[in-house]
């Protein structure tokens, strides 16, 4: 049997038995399936270094010791919102109105698995699908499959043995394109949660299934000249973030905007947190080796650090640097590094004024970045309210991109999956929770007499 057909039947097989499980799994007391939450997030953590080195290992993106923090993050932090979620059951009720709404599942979750964050990922949509009462398969990347196998495994085995039903929780062991796509438009299949490349998020909005899914991150950051004082702090945050696991969030920092005022400055703090700005040639080769064409990441050089992509780019750069950086002037594809990069690679823009500056920020956003996130440092309110009008749909002050956007540095929902809205063909603007894999019942009782509809719009 050739590998397609494989896929096709393993697809197949984890949908009918995901759906059997589900219903075994309906009506569950929801202090069970916190429980059951309780100890999967448990099961993670002890594991997570262990995983974050098969993902490394497996994939070849990203390193180690980020890779464990996001697996900490989604077993910790996660969970621990999730904990005091309501999902199934009562949600509110409003004596007023005499109306009252419960959650019910959605049933069988089909969750398509990135390359770049092939566990955390997976301990995100596990959890949340659970604590929703609904029944999953992942469908990991097949660069990531072993690494995504061995992560639900663990999960799945602690789910059982707290009584979950045999199959609830289960990973596609063949996957390519056409098994994922049958995955996605099975009978059984509810909702697809989607995250990853282009190509993916297009298949799973053409599958003709319900789908929660999320576009490109082109970020911009604007640092407006109101925080001249604090540029070191704002220096370690942009590096940071943008660093993270070797950039492959799409949350995190693309393309840095700088007031004229403190430009000059926060390039001087950026070097000592370790940027590296590149020449123009550098720049320009350094470009040759990330994109392929336009809209066209090279696969090979996400998630690299950033001394093998100036070796690729024949170029030096000193032992500490953690990020490379290329003064931009321009932004659409005649400057490829003013696009969205999945690796430790910023654009840098200085800006005529605060106007531009902001203006700048907004143009990098529309460029490939439509409704994900955007940054801006500044302690003037004004400041802040006028650069929130960029087309995103989460606007993060004064905090690294990736951690404030995922919800840790913030108090936005802990997430893996940002929503990119309809500025991008998304169904939602939020960060994605168990809250959007449910369905909400409402039982409404009469208000007011039926009858006075006659009276209300006589003739």
């Amino acid at each position: 049997m050739d590998a397609d057909l494989k896929s096709i039947a393993a697809a197949r097989r984890a949908a009918e038995t995901a759906f059997e499980a589900y219903r075994k799994f309906l009506g569950t007391d929801p202090a069970h399936v916190n429980a059951i939450v309780d100890a999967m997030a448990r099961a993670i953590e002890p594991e997570a270094k262990r995983l974050a080195v098969m993902a490394v290992d497996e994939t070849g993106y990203g390193n180690v010791e980020d890779k464990r923090i996001k697996n900490m993050f989604n077993a910790l932090s996660v969970a621990d919102y999730l904990r005091d979620v309501t999902t199934l059951g009562m949600l509110w009720h409003d004596d007023a109105t005499k109306i009252a709404a419960f959650g019910e599942p959605m049933g069988v979750v089909a969750a398509l698995i990135p390359v770049t964050n092939p566990t955390s990922t997976i301990i995100f949509k596990v959890l949340s699908a659970v604590k929703a009462g609904n029944a999953i398969v992942c469908a990991p990347h097949p660069r990531g499959l072993r690494c995504g196998m061995e992560t639900l495994g663990i999960m799945a085995r602690v789910a059982e043995q707290m009584g979950a039903p045999k199959g609830l929780i289960q990973c596609m062991d063949h996957v390519t394109i056409q098994g994922t796509a049958e995955l996605m438009r099975h009978r059984r299949t509810s909702v697809v949660m989607a995250t990853g490349g282009p190509a993916m998020v297009r298949a799973a909005y053409s599958s003709g299934k319900p789908t929660l899914a999320v576009g490109a991150g082109n970020v911009p950051c604007y640092v407006h000249k109101s925080k001249r004082h604090d540029l070191a702090e704002v220096a370690e945050m942009i590096i940071t973030s943008k660093s993270f696991d070797y950039g492959t969030a799409c949350v995190s920092e693309q393309a840095v905007v700088a007031d004229p005022e403190i430009a000059r400055d926060l390039r001087h703090e950026m070097k000592l947190k370790g940027a590296y700005f590149c020449s123009r040639s550098e720049a320009d080769r350094l470009a040759r080796v990330i994109f392929r064409g336009p809209r066209a990441m090279d696969p090979d050089r996400v998630g690299q650090s950033p001394h093998a992509l100036a070796a690729a780019a024949e170029f030096d750069i000193p032992p500490r640097t953690r990020c490379l950086v290329s003064d931009e002037t321009e932004v659409g594809w005649q400057r490829p590094l003013s696009a969205e990069k999945l690796n430790p690679v910023l654009a840098f823009y200085e800006a005529e004024s605060s106007d531009d500056g902001i203006e700048r920020a907004h143009s990098i956003a529309r460029f490939e970045g439509w409704g994900h996130s955007a940054v801006v440092h500044a302690d003037d309110p004004e400041i802040v309210a006028q650069f929130a009008t960029v087309p995103t749909g989460r606007v993060l002050v004064n905090t690294p991109g990736i951690l404030g956007g995922m919800g840790y540095s913030t108090d936005m929902e802990p997430s893996f999956m940002l929503g990119t809205g309809t500025w991008s063909g998304s169904i939602t603007s939020d960060n994605v929770t168990a809250l959007h894999l449910i369905n909400i019942k409402r039982v409404a009782y009469q208000s007011r007499p039926w009858r006075d509809i006659y009276d209300e719009y006589a003739e």
